[in-house]
């Protein structure tokens, strides 16, 4: 009885306005897999991967347990993580240059994605539950995050993905907004990232032997990779890709030109090349309304659990996609940052869809 009244509850009109517009990513998803194999012969099989991916993302969202169950033991979901990142570290895969997926056979699975949920939930909870006292408290409380967010931190930066690292850092800033500190540790926070950024690339652009000095090689020269726009092959290749494709795409069962990460990291670049501008105009309103939805979530609902954990959610969310679409069209460095429901990816859909499922349960329980 209490699932069939869940299931009424998010079948309800006003959640179309969620899950039309994931179901045309799903669909302009799996064109994209499937124009992918006419790039390259590794992505002769994504589409069906995906597909079975999204089965199971639809069956997470209708048939996810007791959310409380969640909430009750962060946690343990936090450790749990933590010691998953600890394991891919000396029995993982090494794909692309970093050590992140256990092969379980024929999918990958990846730790640093599940972090992100893991976190959240964590942030949640502690969050929640704090009250201001005074500036020590506020400390103290800062202080427990801090620790919190850099265990996984330093192991994902061993794998290495960068990415990850960002999106938990964005997560415990968005979140921090909502949380009952005093604001003007943000202008803190704001003063001191500014001001690291900016010493960081100053070293990086004049004076790179002090960088190395202080960060070694290696690290110095994965920010290379990073930060070089210019004669980047992946880069000049999707730009082709897009524009090649025109008002409506030169079409599927054929593909312009090579593409490096195709389904995957440049998964947009394909769409427009396949399917034209007005595909990718598509996509873009497609998201635009699914984060309008959430946002509205964090805005209007009283329950502070709920905007709470939407707000950790919405931001890698909204993250996600702008930095891919701008990397996608060489205005942003490459990394490994995925576009949310479209890029190929079991663990970023799987992990995105038990965001939504856990949303959605939140805004009918109200716990």
């Amino acid at each position: 009885m209490r699932h069939n009244s869940y299931m009424k509850a998010i079948l309800r009109k006003k959640n179309l306005i969620l899950f039309i517009p994931l179901i045309i990513l799903m669909v302009i998803s799996f064109f994209t897999m499937y124009n992918s194999k006419f790039i390259s012969k590794i992505y002769m099989n994504h589409m069906y991967k995906q597909m079975l991916w999204y089965a199971i993302s639809i069956l997470i969202i209708i048939f996810l347990p007791k959310i409380k169950l969640f909430f009750k033991f962060f946690g343990l979901i936090y450790l749990i993580n933590v010691l998953l990142l600890i394991l891919v570290l000396i029995f993982g895969n090494t794909i692309n240059g970093a050590k992140a997926w256990f092969n379980l056979g024929f999918i990958a699975f990846q730790p640093s994605e599940l972090m992100k949920l893991s976190y959240t939930l964590y942030l949640t909870t502690i969050i929640k539950k704090y009250k201001y006292k005074n500036i020590k408290s506020d400390f103290m409380f800062l202080l427990k995050i801090f620790i919190v967010l850099l265990i996984p931190s330093i192991l994902i930066f061993l794998e290495p993905d960068t990415g990850a690292i960002i999106f938990l850092i964005i997560i415990t800033f968005f979140m921090l907004i909502l949380s009952d500190i005093k604001k003007y540790w943000f202008i803190l926070i704001t003063i001191f990232l500014i001001l690291f950024i900016s010493i960081f690339l100053y070293l990086f652009y004049f004076n790179q032997d002090l960088l190395i000095k202080l960060i070694g090689t290696s690290f110095f020269y994965r920010m290379d990779r990073i930060l070089n726009l210019k004669n980047n092959m992946q880069i000049e290749n999707a730009l082709i890709a897009i524009g090649n494709g025109s008002l409506f795409g030169h079409g599927i069962n054929r593909a312009a030109i090579y593409i490096p990460e195709a389904a995957t990291d440049f998964a947009f670049s394909v769409a427009v090349s396949s399917m034209g501008f007005v595909c990718g105009l598509i996509i873009i309103i497609c998201y635009f309304i699914i984060d309008l939805y959430f946002i509205n979530i964090i805005l209007s609902n009283k329950n502070k659990t709920t905007r709470l954990f939407t707000s950790g959610f919405i931001s890698v969310f909204i993250f996600s996609q702008i930095y891919n679409i701008f990397m996608n069209i060489g205005y942003l460095p490459i990394m490994g940052i995925c576009l949310p429901f479209l890029s190929y990816g079991g663990s970023s859909l799987v992990v995105f869809s038990l965001y939504i499922a856990i949303i959605l349960r939140l805004k009918i329980s109200n716990i």
